[in-house]
This record gives C-alpha cells, sequence and structure tokens, in this order.
C-alpha cells in the first residue's frame, strides 16, 4: 500500500502540478477520483441509494434501488450484504476544504460530522478541514450483493418499463461511498475576529489540539458507525454497467 505522501506525487503528476507545502484541495481530489460531497450522512446511508439534482444541489429521494427491484422477503437479506459491503484503502491522498471551498459550501459540510462555521470567517487567516485517510465500499459485478443487484436489475428493466422509466432511468445512483477515519479542523484569527467552529459531537471522539483566542484545532473521529462524506453517482441506465 502507498503511502501518503506517494498518493499525493502521483495525483500531482496526475494533474501536472505541484503541492508545494499544502495537501490536495478537495476539488482537486473530487474531479480526479470522481467524488460527490454527500448532502447529508447517516447510518442507514448505503450503496444504491437514490439521489436527484434539485437546484444544482443532490436531494435524496430516501429510495434505495433494492426496495424497487428486490421483493419483500428478499429485501432484508441483500440490505444486509449491503451493510457488510467492505472499506478498502480508496488509494487516495489527504486533502484538505480550505477556506475559499468552506464558503462555497455555505460554511456547512454536514456529511462530516455537521461541522459548521459562523462569524466573520473572512478574516480568518487559515481556515482548514482535513480529511485523513479515505476508504472506499463499492457494488461490482463480480461480487454480491451486486451480481444478485445487476441481474435483478436488469430482469426489472425489462418486466417494468414504466416504473424503471420513472424511478430509476434518470435518476443518479450511489455506487460507492467513501470515508474518512478521522477529520482534522484547524481555525487561526486574530484574537479580536469572532468566528465560531460547531461539529457533531454524539458518538464521536474529539481531540481538542488547541483551543485558544488566535487557534482552534480538532480532530474528529467516530466511535462507532463510521458514516460516507462522498459518493459516487451514476444515471441509472449506466448503473453497474
Amino acid at each position: 500500500m502507498m503511502s501518503n505522501e506517494e498518493m499525493t506525487d502521483l495525483l500531482a503528476l496526475d494533474l501536472g502540478t505541484l503541492f508545494e507545502n499544502r495537501n490536495p484541495y478537495a476539488k482537486e481530489i473530487f474531479n480526479r477520483f470522481d467524488i460527490d460531497l454527500l448532502p447529508h450522512s447517516s447510518e442507514d446511508t448505503m450503496l444504491g441509494e437514490i439521489y436527484e439534482l434539485f437546484g444544482g444541489a443532490w436531494r435524496t429521494n430516501n429510495i434505495n434501488i433494492v426496495g424497487i427491484i428486490f421483493s419483500d422477503d428478499q429485501i432484508p437479506s441483500v440490505v444486509q450484504q449491503l451493510r457488510n459491503v467492505p472499506k478498502n484503502n480508496a488509494s487516495i491522498p489527504d486533502f484538505v476544504f480550505d477556506k475559499k471551498s468552506i464558503i462555497e459550501l455555505g460554511l456547512k459540510i454536514p456529511s462530516l460530522y455537521n461541522i459548521s462555521f459562523g462569524g466573520d470567517i473572512d478574516s480568518a487567516t487559515k481556515l482548514e478541514v482535513k480529511i485523513n485517510q479515505v476508504t472506499k465500499s463499492r457494488l461490482t459485478n463480480t461480487q454480491n450483493p451486486g451480481i444478485d443487484i445487476i441481474r435483478t436489475f436488469s430482469a426489472f428493466k425489462e418486466s417494468h418499463t414504466r416504473l424503471y422509466r420513472k424511478n430509476i432511468k434518470f435518476e443518479y445512483l450511489v455506487e460507492s461511498l467513501f470515508y474518512a477515519e478521522s477529520v482534522e479542523i484547524l481555525l487561526e484569527k486574530a484574537p479580536d475576529v469572532n468566528i465560531g467552529v460547531g461539529f457533531q459531537v454524539e458518538g464521536v471522539d474529539v481531540t481538542v489540539g488547541v483551543d485558544t483566542a488566535t487557534k482552534k484545532s480538532y480532530t474528529l473521529k467516530y466511535s462507532g458507525q463510521n458514516l460516507p462524506f462522498g459518493a459516487t453517482m451514476v444515471r441509472g441506465k449506466n448503473f453497474l454497467n
């Protein structure tokens, strides 16, 4: 397995850029590895979940393809298999959301520990959310439950044409999910600048590095169920193709 430094160097070569004294930015990672930031994260966020684009943003339909194409007696078994899909090293270097990208996101990253910021963010001398040790779970057509899903999906398209076109074909489905082993928040500011930092604490181990009037740093790590922050979305008509 490559080290973080090796993965960063390889990404720099792919992008034709240099990461001098910085980690790759989230936009660079997301464009290269086909990742979309999830609008939320919860324990029931699974592979196969269906999303739509609404006003240029992702919105879940609160539906999973499994609930559409499988019979009621088959669903529990397939869902359990989905929950047990292993998380493997994603071969993605540690990366950061910098101040610019955090502002673009509206000062909120709900899929990452419900992190949010408030106050005079523009006056921060440094603001970063660093994502460490990314892992990935994915559906494939060579292992279950992917094998069963694609076979059942193919039959469903043929026998339920109207439902397929209405609920699946033109929507987006989660083919991969991405997780972080830990997340670091780093904020530096002048002592008289008011900036607030908020994040989820329930089910989270929080390590406080520094908490002063001019600098704050926290490391967040789930103590229980690890929740995804990103996904690879594909159009329903291309799902598992």
